[in-house]
């Protein structure tokens, strides 16, 4: 099934993204409680990441493939432009299609360790927009895309990050999935300038995650140039010793985020669940989701 086809259901499109552990022994875990687990919050689809320089190919596709053979819920593969040549991309997509795969999450992803900006292989491609539009000649595959509601970590302007967004529809994504925000104004403001200045009729989905320690989330937010406000960065702050209390900040401002886009009409949610279950069960039985 295509993913884009979900966004048109009533019910908000609610969906997990975790990531291929490093070692079999996590891979099993994943498998055994926490794909189970998250299957019982009633997701309409699954995503699973994929490696810098596609270092979890195979894991990606052998994860996706076993979701989508054992169980009842469609799963999406990513796909990135980091490392990978426009052939090693065509093996991929070919292997994918091979199994059945039906859609792609295309991105152009992080600059590995060690370097500051983006560098193409030779032969690969330099932005996500030419790997939308590589994916999208294959013709099978429906194709998600992302977006930033502060604008890109690299982008000098987020309008123009925006503009980027729209011209990525405009090449072929069926729909926007955004980077995580705690500030859920600008999600709104992201789609308002999506909808009325670009005229993007694509579902344009918020990613939330739920953060689990103060360290944690000031690591990734200062990795992706999204903003924690100055009370909840004093609050994280205050309690950097407790995980507990922090979770559940999380789980509160989390569902809070949710609970307001779900009253402006967002197709669904899409959750950074970090292979982890209990903040996302929290979230949605909060938003009174479960089923």
């Amino acid at each position: 099934m295509r993913i884009r086809d979900l966004y048109d259901r009533p019910e908000p499109t609610i969906s997990f993204e975790f990531f291929p552990p490093k070692s079999a022994e996590k891979e099993a875990e994943l498998v055994r409680d926490t794909i189970p687990a998250l299957l019982k919050l009633r997701p309409s689809f699954f995503s699973v990441t994929y490696g810098a320089g596609g270092s979890t190919r195979d894991n990606t596709l052998r994860i996706v493939d076993r979701i989508r053979k054992d169980h009842p819920v469609e799963a999406m593969s990513h796909l990135t432009c980091v490392g990978s040549t426009a052939d090693m991309l065509g093996k991929y997509l070919d292997e994918a299609q091979g199994l059945g795969i039906e859609n792609i999450l295309a991105l152009r992803g992080d600059p590995p360790k060690g370097q500051t900006s983006f560098q193409p292989v030779a032969g690969g491609f330099t932005y996500a927009i030419d790997l939308i539009r590589f994916v999208k000649s294959r013709s099978v595959f429906g194709v998600g895309a992302a977006c930033f509601p502060e604008g890109h970590l690299e982008s000098a302007c987020k309008h123009d990050d925006w503009d980027r967004a729209a011209a990525k529809v405009e090449a072929g994504a069926d729909f926007l999935i955004s980077q995580l925000f705690y500030d859920w104004s600008d999600f709104l403001d992201m789609q308002d300038y999506l909808r009325n200045k670009r005229g993007v009729k694509a579902p344009i989905v918020p990613g939330v995650l739920p953060f689990l320690s103060t360290e944690q989330i000031k690591r990734f937010t200062t990795l992706c140039g999204a903003k924690l406000s100055r009370p909840l960065l004093a609050k994280l702050e205050a309690h950097a010793s407790d995980d507990h209390f922090v979770r559940q900040l999380g789980v509160d401002v989390c569902t809070d985020i949710c609970r307001r886009l779900l009253d402006q009409g967002v197709a669904g949610i899409h959750f950074y669940c970090l292979n982890t279950v209990p903040s996302c069960a929290q979230i949605i039985h909060n938003l009174g989701l479960a089923k």
